[in-house]
């Protein structure tokens, strides 16, 4: 079966794309035998199928999950050997829209907040994509950091200047934790777009007071003198749970359900690692974001994982998956940060739990 590219969509440059990714490039050693750049030759843990032929295109991030395991091993290379698979590195949930509008990109991770966006009125230019799977229920891996530690409660950040990569799962956490205080950004909390790399440069010279971020940015500036004040899992405790979700295009998934349904078994091939063989997926994740096993492990703990049969359920992708996009997408809207919600139909149709249920089985 030939991959179909998606017709009738906007190119970037080659160039280009390349010139976005090449700064967010990650490097670095782990304690083994890998080099932090390098991946390994892996195994197919199934017989291959070499019917799948053509290209896709897959947006990623540096976030400590199964999806990064997946690039490190090869995994959709060994089990697709006759297609051509390419990895095109995010700094945001954002980003990656972004490439979807530009059609650049096929399948690609997003927290829940763009993914809710993308199915809210009106829909964002040339993307039409839906949530086929969960890569992490997102804890404390997000968390809202502090420059001064007598700053103990939310409210202590007014008239303070907090950081966040807008269109983010940590944008709309922050934006819930300031109206839970009465805080409205822009009025009193001056809240700047800023990517996560970008992040400690800004804290080291003084530029920012706060910031929502995740990992690594969040260690680092924890281990440069910040403090944590929240998380998302207290975020998620007030009725405003956050996720790492796996999209795609959905005329890409149309034309090619064999490799979506393929993507989704390695997917939780790769989660099912992080349970039995942790140190093994530590190493996965630390080559590819550069940090020690060690750290790899701390930072993912911050993560709740489901494999497929668990997030086919009623609880995740099942059902109330599309309820929490619905009421994100509402306490979006009461903030502007999207033009109008969308039926709850629209958010129930752009989620579709068919390869998660189809591995499950």
């Amino acid at each position: 079966m030939k991959i179909n590219p998606v017709p009738g969509r906007r190119r970037w440059a080659p160039a280009l794309i390349g010139a976005l990714a090449l700064p967010l490039a990650l490097t670095g050693c782990v304690d083994g035998d890998r080099e932090a750049s390098a991946s390994v030759d892996s195994d197919c843990p199934w017989a291959p199928d070499e019917s799948i032929t053509g290209k896709v295109r897959i947006a990623w991030q540096a976030i400590p999950n199964a999806d990064v395991v997946v690039k490190d091993l090869g995994l959709l290379e060994a089990c697709a050997p006759k297609a051509e698979v390419s990895w095109v590195q995010a700094a945001s949930g954002g980003d990656v829209l972004k490439y979807y509008g530009s059609g650049e990109v096929d399948l690609g991770l997003m927290g829940s907040a763009p993914a809710t966006k993308s199915a809210s009125a009106p829909l964002v230019d040339d993307v039409d994509i839906e949530v086929i799977w969960i890569h992490d229920v997102i804890g404390d891996a997000e968390s809202l950091i502090v420059r001064d530690p007598s700053i103990t409660e939310v409210s202590g950040l007014k008239g303070k200047k907090v950081a966040v990569p807008f269109s983010s799962t940590a944008h709309y956490s922050l934006l819930q934790a300031l109206a839970e205080e009465g805080l409205q950004a822009g009025r009193d909390v001056e809240v700047i777009n800023l990517e996560p790399e970008q992040m400690p440069a800004a804290w080291q010279g003084d530029e920012i007071d706060a910031a929502w971020v995740w990992e690594p940015a969040q260690s680092q500036l924890l281990g440069d003198g910040g403090t944590r004040l929240l998380s998302s899992a207290d975020t998620a405790e007030l009725g405003r749970p956050t996720f790492d979700v796996g999209t795609v295009d959905r005329a890409f998934a149309a034309a090619n359900p064999e490799f979506v349904d393929l993507w989704a078994k390695v997917q939780d091939h790769a989660v099912k690692l992080i349970a039995s063989d942790p140190d093994a997926a530590a190493e996965s994740i630390a080559v590819v974001l550069g940090i020690t096993p060690e750290e790899a492990t701390a930072q993912s703990a911050g993560l709740l994982f489901l494999d497929a049969a668990q997030q086919a359920g009623a609880d995740y992708l099942g059902g109330k998956l599309a309820e929490d996009l619905f009421v994100t997408a509402g306490f979006l809207g009461d903030l502007g940060e999207i033009d109008a919600v969308a039926p709850k139909a629209d958010y129930v149709a752009h989620v579709d739990a068919g390869p998660a249920q189809r591995v499950g089985e």
